[in-house]
């Protein structure tokens, strides 16, 4: 099972840079054999991807600072208050 799973895991990458060559010719340069179907129509659907390329990367950054260092120091936070309650009320 573990050799299945490698191989599978080993051969993901290639199979994802295989398109057909009609969806080839319809892509821009950037995505040309990795993505199928239609290509962008617009110089807008560019920038709407880049845009929310951007909101993911922001995302993803600000959620790892978060809990590596998630910066709550006031006393009345309402962690503080979970923590140290004692008796939780059914």
């Amino acid at each position: 099972m573990k050799k299945i799973f490698l191989v599978v895991m080993l051969m993901l990458p290639a199979l994802a840079s295989w398109a057909c060559p009609a969806c080839e010719k319809q892509q821009p340069k950037l995505l040309r054999g990795i993505s199928h179907g239609a290509g962008p129509e617009s110089d807008w659907d560019m920038v709407i991807v880049w845009f929310i390329g951007i909101i993911v990367v922001l995302t993803l950054v600000f959620s790892i600072k978060f809990l590596v260092k998630p910066g709550e120091k006031s006393k009345t936070h309402i962690k503080r208050f979970i923590l140290s309650n004692e008796q939780i009320s059914e």
